[in-house]
């Protein structure tokens, strides 16, 4: 009984921290070739200080086959466009990284395989933020190495990056926490559900 009032005092606590908000009204400052693509629908992460991020998802997002590699979860290409974030204040990625307030572009990739990478996290889909002002078309599907350029215009040396996962029985949408430090965003565009690491830290 005691560690069953322990859970729930912890469950009760993250609510409290991470809650979710609906948003009725399309991503501010949007170019127009994204606005018609982009639900006008999305999504607030409020934490302990304030909104965090918001996210609109992509109409439909096009998905390809399932890959035959088990570290790689989500059936969608390089470089796809996922939708639109925007940190109404600075934020930071799974690195750490110090990002400005403002819109940026979420699009779809694998990390290599090579040492450099091994250990970051058990799954290799991320998507990588790019200021929309530098990412001018949503229909691009930039390869790995020019996204990653197109990232590292966030202002920092390495490019922007949050985790991506299946969201498995999750509910959509919803804020849930995984492990000690992660925050999910589990949302879905059309059939495709996706969870968004919008809190967390990388562990290697």
């Amino acid at each position: 009984m005691k560690n069953l009032l322990i859970f729930a005092f912890a469950v009760s606590a993250f609510a409290q921290e991470y809650k979710l908000e609906p948003i009725t009204t399309a991503a501010p400052g949007l170019p127009a070739a994204y606005s018609a693509v982009i639900d006008t629908k999305g999504y607030r992460v409020v934490g302990p200080k304030g909104a965090w991020c918001e996210v609109w998802l992509r109409k439909t997002i096009p998905t390809t086959a399932k890959s035959g590699e088990a570290s790689v979860v989500l059936p969608i290409a390089q470089g796809t466009l996922l939708g639109i974030l925007r940190f109404p204040s600075a934020g930071q990625d799974r690195r750490e990284q110090q990002l400005k307030a403002g819109v940026y572009t979420m699009r779809y990739s694998n990390y290599p395989v090579d040492g450099a990478h091994q250990g970051v996290a058990p799954q290799r889909d991320f998507t990588l933020l790019t200021p929309v002002a530098n990412d001018a078309d949503p229909a691009a599907t930039p390869d790995f190495l020019k996204l990653v350029e197109m990232s590292r215009t966030s202002g920092n040396p390495h490019p922007a990056v949050f985790l991506l996962q299946a969201p498995g029985g999750a509910t959509f949408p919803s804020v849930t926490k995984q492990g000690e430090q992660d925050v999910v965003l589990n949302v879905k565009a059309g059939d495709l559900g996706i969870g968004i690491v919008v809190v967390g830290k990388a562990e290697g």
